[in-house]
């Protein structure tokens, strides 16, 4: 079962994909889609939404693993992202892909067993999970990373479970 994990962003769009080998994750591949501040909004969210299918292309995940929104300050900062999160969705739903969603605290728990993690040390647990010799960059691409890890640990809990699991 391969797992694109996505951290939504109109500036930049973190994704990673992992697959389980055995009792352990491996990373396919990651990176960060970025857009500059020069084009429109819609021009920003097309060119994501082209590229994130490019990915599900060429990764062939099996199902996608996407943050949910926490509560931001700045309204605006949290449409624009809510705008992103919706193209990174629409793309894997067009692509017959099952969504799953975790809260940033569902991903920080499952990764680093805190709750209220830093980004350093989800970083670092990203990299030991993944046998990865340094630390994903960008950030963005780490905390991707971190959501598909968050969804194949609770993919394997679920398949243990007699009662199964349910899309977000």
């Amino acid at each position: 079962m391969r797992i694109l994990g996505i951290d939504p962003g109109i500036a930049r769009l973190g994704w990673g994909v992992v697959e389980p080998i055995g009792s352990r994750l491996r990373s396919v591949g990651y990176g960060c889609l970025e857009t500059t501040p020069d084009r429109s909004d819609p021009e920003r969210l097309n060119v994501l939404f082209t590229e994130l299918r490019q990915i599900i292309t060429t990764y062939t995940p099996d199902c996608v693993s996407v943050e949910q929104l926490f509560f931001y300050r700045n309204t605006t900062t949290a449409f624009r992202v809510g705008h992103a999160r919706g193209v990174a969705l629409l793309a894997a739903v067009q692509a017959g892909l099952p969504v799953y969603e975790y809260t940033p605290m569902q991903v920080k728990q499952a990764v680093t067993g805190y709750g209220g993690a830093d980004k350093r040390q989800i970083q670092e647990m990203v990299r030991i999970l993944l046998g990865l010799a340094e630390c994903p960059r960008p950030d963005d691409a780490a905390d991707a990373l971190a959501a598909a890890i968050a969804h194949a640990h609770s993919a394997s809990l679920l398949m243990q479970s007699p009662r199964g699991g349910h899309r977000a």
